[in-house]
């Protein structure tokens, strides 16, 4: 896809301001990761699907190259990625500090 270069920037703007807190304040007391989700099948994805249905091609050949990244061939559900969440907020995490947590079907990957 194309002018992505804003979106691209503040996504590394988070990383690098998770592990700034991280580092600033783990020694106090708080934990700070940081997670990225790959493809959601959100209402958003769900629109997009629709206009691509509806004759707006561009929609649907972008979807044709992210899927075809994407080696679990299909977007995740919310609530997988609400389970890293969760993973990420017990304390079975409580080691874990500045972690950039990948969930996104392998698409980084490939």
């Amino acid at each position: 896809m194309e002018d992505l270069t804003h979106y691209s920037v503040s996504k590394a703007g988070v990383v690098a301001l998770t592990r700034s807190l991280a580092r600033e304040y783990g020694p106090k007391g708080f934990r700070f990761n940081v997670l990225v989700p790959g493809g959601v099948m959100t209402r958003g994805v769900r629109d997009v699907l629709r206009m691509a249905l509806r004759g707006r091609f561009h929609f649907f050949i972008a979807g044709r190259r992210f899927m075809g990244r994407l080696p679990m061939r299909r977007f995740a559900h919310p609530d997988e990625v609400a389970r890293v969440v969760l993973f990420l907020c017990s304390d079975m995490a409580a080691y874990m500090q500045g972690a950039v947590v990948v969930v996104d079907g392998g698409f980084l990957s490939a």
